[in-house]
């Protein structure tokens, strides 16, 4: 499967805290940038931090799955396992507070995966997953 970058805009509160949060933490390489935007590379994906200074986070919206309350909407990458465990490990020495920690799903079952989700500092909610056998991400049974 030969997959194209996707490209998400979304608001936050104060680029610094951007810069800092996707820059610093998550470590994505910062790309063009205005005063009022600024592009970073996640994992080969476009996303754009667009400045909403007035930004009121949106009260948490969840669904229950597996016993988890999973904030909507959320976005995020389906990373290699190994990148995943590099990922959480990042973040867990980062102090990250995890609204869903590092855990896996469906062990031993044809969709088993890792799964964590976190919020930057505007409030926007993130997943970031791995599939034990990337060929069954779509898998129904």
């Amino acid at each position: 499967m030969n997959l194209r970058p996707f490209h998400l805009a979304f608001p936050v509160h104060d680029l610094a805290a951007a810069r800092a949060f996707y820059g610093g933490t998550l470590g994505c390489a910062e790309g063009r940038s205005s005063d009022s935007w600024v592009d970073f590379d996640l994992y080969g994906h476009q996303i754009v931090a667009h400045l909403d200074a007035g930004r009121i986070a949106a009260p948490a919206t969840t669904n229950p799955v597996d016993g988890h309350n999973v904030p909507v909407p959320h976005f995020g990458v389906v990373l290699g396992w190994e990148e995943w465990r590099c990922l959480a490990d990042r973040m867990e020495a980062a102090g990250t507070r995890f609204g869903i920690a590092p855990h896996i799903r469906f062990a031993g079952q044809p969709g088993e995966q890792a799964t964590m989700f976190f919020r930057d500092p505007s409030g926007n909610a993130l997943e970031f997953k791995a599939f034990r056998d990337p060929a069954k991400l779509f898998a129904t049974t």
